[in-house]
Formats: structure tokens, sequence, C-alpha cells
């Protein structure tokens, strides 16, 4: 039996956890995953899942009529019952919450906006199929989101970046003593994720089939599972040249023989590994900007649209559905070159 890629793991891990998660969910709830599944992903619908666990155990703890009730036996009528007051309190209660093995949870605008937005697909589903009479969640009002800075590195800050990853210079003798082992290997994925945009879950997904050295391309699974083939020059290519070397001399664990990139245990590295590799190289190069492999992504883009102008070649690289989204993130950018575009036509000869 052939091995399954990244992305079709990736949707039974999903699946398996959200039917457990369903075990903490009102029964009525499996109607509404069953129905979004076609046009879902099963990380949206996992998603999903964990907003509305959040909701219900509100629900237990603040609402008098559910006083003792066991989640499983919460009735489908009690979203007729609940009001639009109660949501709004329920968006008070999401800004600071203790869990129930008492950790204090706190949610940014973006945090609750994503919470609200779940339980309104949720109220939608059932109200559209007439299965509750009322809809308080559509009255309520999503929080106003104040857009944050791009953080991204700086041109001489990449180069600083790489030559951290490369040499590993100030690093800790214990960091030092791991980095000898692992350099090829970061310095490729690095280079990658700077030179192509990569989504760090694209990048962790990549197989060794998945790399055309012919034609500078990588076969890729975006977001939702479209696959697509994106390119990437030649500073990508030798340092994916080099790891490829590399890694022809380990012998990875079963089922984990077509990852490309393989951890320290020889098995496919995962998302959190590079996230921890991004932000112990970042560290050393500028301690106060807080970047993620979301950074080197941006990163990317603002160097592609500063070289190229053309922002819907940054949406498609990228992998944006929208190019509304690319504009929102390089407005800053657009701005600048508007101005200097002011002295670019000339009227009269001088």
């Amino acid at each position: 039996m052939a091995s399954l890629s990244y992305h079709e793991q990736e949707v039974i891990d999903n699946t398996k956890r959200l039917r457990n998660m369903m075990k903490e969910l009102p029964p009525f709830c499996a109607d509404f995953f069953r129905g979004i599944e076609p046009r879902t992903s099963s990380r949206t619908r996992l998603a999903y899942a964990y907003d509305l666990k959040i909701f219900f155990e509100f629900l237990e703890k603040q609402n008098p009529a559910l006083a003792g009730m066991k989640t499983c036996d919460i009735p489908l009528s009690i979203l007729d019952d609940i009001q639009l007051m109660d949501i709004e309190e329920y968006m008070e209660f999401l800004k600071c919450y203790s869990t129930d093995q008492n950790e204090d949870r706190v949610n940014t605008e973006r945090g609750i906006m994503r919470k609200i937005s779940s339980l309104k697909s949720f109220y939608n589903y059932f109200f559209r199929r007439e299965r509750i009479k009322t809809n308080p969640a559509s009255l309520i009002e999503l929080p106003k989101i104040h857009e944050k800075e791009i953080v991204r590195l700086d041109v001489d800050e990449v180069a600083s970046f790489l030559d951290q990853v490369e040499e590993g210079e100030n690093l800790t003798e214990k960091q030092k003593a791991y980095h000898a082992k692992t350099k090829v290997r970061d310095l490729a994925m690095m280079t990658l994720l700077l030179g192509t945009g990569l989504r760090v879950s694209e990048c962790v997904g990549l197989n060794l089939e998945d790399v055309d050295f012919k034609n500078g391309g990588l076969r890729i699974h975006r977001k939702g599972g479209k696959e697509v083939i994106i390119y990437f020059g030649s500073e990508v290519e030798y340092a994916l040249a080099d790891y490829m070397e590399e890694r022809k001399h380990i012998t990875p664990e079963p089922g984990h023989e077509n990852a490309l990139f393989l951890s320290m245990q020889r098995k496919r590295i995962n998302v959190r590994s590079v996230e921890n590799m991004v932000k112990k190289y970042a560290r050393l190069v500028t301690p106060l900007k807080k970047i993620t492999p979301h950074k080197l992504r941006s990163t990317y883009g603002t160097n592609l649209y500063r070289e190229t102008g053309d922002i819907y070649l940054v949406a498609d690289v990228l992998g944006h559905n929208d190019v509304n989204t690319t504009k929102k993130h390089y407005a800053a950018l657009e701005d600048e070159r508007r101005r200097s575009a002011r002295n670019k036509v000339q009227l009269r000869e001088k």
C-alpha cells in the first residue's frame, strides 16, 4: 500500500480529532459538521469544533437553565432560548476566561471574531433548514479589527539571518553541537521559506518526489488541498541540492520514507519544530521583532512586490484566493510606489 501524503495524513488526523471532539458536544452538532463537510477543509471543521466547545462550556457555566446538565444532553431547542444579550455576554467572556484545567485564556480581537464567526455559521445552518425559529447570532456585530503593522525582516536582516543559520556563530555551546548536525537541513528550509514564500505546513508537507530540479519547481498542497507548482531560484536550488545529498545517507523511520525534511528522530519534521527553528535564529539577528515562519512569508511577499510591482503576481505566488487580501498586507508599499511615480512623467523638456 502506497504511503499517504502529508496532506492526506493531515485530513485523517483532523477527522479523528473531530470525532473525539464530537463526544464533548451536543449530538445535534453532528448534523452541522456533516452539512458543512463538502465546502470546508478538515482543519476548518476542527477549528469550529474547538470554538463550539467553548460556547457550550460558557452556557453550562452562565445559563441557569443548563445547570447540572451534561453537554451531551443539551437539546437543539436551547438555541431558540438564547437571546442577543446572551451572545454579547459570551463575547465579553471570550476576552478572558479559565478552562477546566484552571488555565487562563485570553483572546485578541481576531480570536474573538473567529469564535463569533463560527457561532454565526452554526446558527445559520440550523436557521436556514428551519430547525430553529430565531437567529440571534445574525444580529451580533463583529468586533472592529485594528490592523497590525506587518512585521518582516529587512534586506540586511535576511542576509544576517541566513548567515546565522549557516554558521551558527552566536549560538550557545549546546546549540552549536546540535547545529553541527542540522545546519544543512536548517539552511535548506530557511532559504526555501524566504525564497518562495511557502506556508510552514506546505514546507513540512514536501516529499522527495515533489522537488523538480530540472524545471526549478516544487509541487505543494495549498490550503484546502489544491495542488500547485511553484518555482524557486538558484539560491534555493543550491541549498536544497546540498540537503538532498545529505538526505540520501539518512535512513528514515518506517512511514516517513518519502518525507523531504526529517527531524533528528528521522521522522517528518513538524510545524512546531520549524517555528522553534525560526525563533532560535531570528532572536540572534533581531531580538525585538517576533519573527515566525509566517513573517518569513511576509518578507518574501514584500521583496517580490518591491522587485515586480505586480500585486496580482504576489497574490498568485503566495496562494491568496482574493487579491484584496494581498493588497491589505502590502498597502504601505503600494503608497510608496505611488509616491515614487510623481516625477516619472516629464511634461516639458528641461
